[in-house]
């Protein structure tokens, strides 16, 4: 045998018994309850969607000092406004999907709501994920987009503001003095008839 008979024993005691032992020690935690507001005060009160009129009117009201704040309290912005829209029942930004129950075609196409001058829309095909994602494109300039893979047909139909702060004159110059011009794609050389 390697290890004798009594370093064996002292091994098995100190795996019984340590040497070092750990102490636990507890600690009481007081805290206070939160402050809550002054009954005829508006702080702390969640707005409705209807009464939002200002910027000043999202940000929230924060977080009781000693608290976790909720969504709802920290969110300032859009975040706030859509979380507020949320909560009574109103989808700010139209989040659901476009329709794929069927194929849209040049006389009736699936139409994509718009407050941009530009929106982006991504085909799977027709049935749907029949194939890839194909991004499409649409402007105010040219709204009817048709996917190149399975021949399905987009509209967009802007429902922004009519008066743009950064309208252009005629000959496409703004504030700036140049013009843009857009770049051409393959979809300049294709029939209007065939969009």
């Amino acid at each position: 045998m390697f290890l004798s008979r009594p370093a064996f024993a002292a091994a098995r005691r100190a795996a019984v018994s340590p040497m070092i032992k750990r102490s636990f020690t507890s600690s009481i935690v007081r805290r206070e309850a939160a402050p809550t507001p002054a009954s005829g005060s508006n702080e702390g009160k969640i707005k409705k969607f209807q009464d939002i009129k200002s910027e000043a009117d999202l940000i929230g009201p924060g977080a009781a000092p000693g608290t976790i704040p909720t969504d709802l309290e920290q969110a300032t912005g859009l975040d706030r406004l859509e979380i507020l829209g949320k909560v009574q029942g109103i989808d700010i930004f139209d989040m659901k999907p476009l329709d794929a129950s069927r194929l849209g075609t040049l006389d009736n196409p699936i139409v994509v709501k718009s407050f941009g001058d530009e929106q982006y829309a991504g085909c799977t095909g027709f049935p749907a994920d029949s194939h890839n994602v194909i991004w499409l494109t649409m402007s105010r300039e040219r709204p009817v987009e048709r996917c190149p893979e399975c021949g399905n047909v987009l509209k967009m139909d802007y429902v922004g503001p009519q008066e743009d702060p950064h309208a252009h004159d005629a000959h496409g110059h703004g504030d700036h003095g140049h013009a843009y011009e857009e770049p051409k794609t393959f979809a300049d050389f294709v029939r209007p008839e065939y969009r």
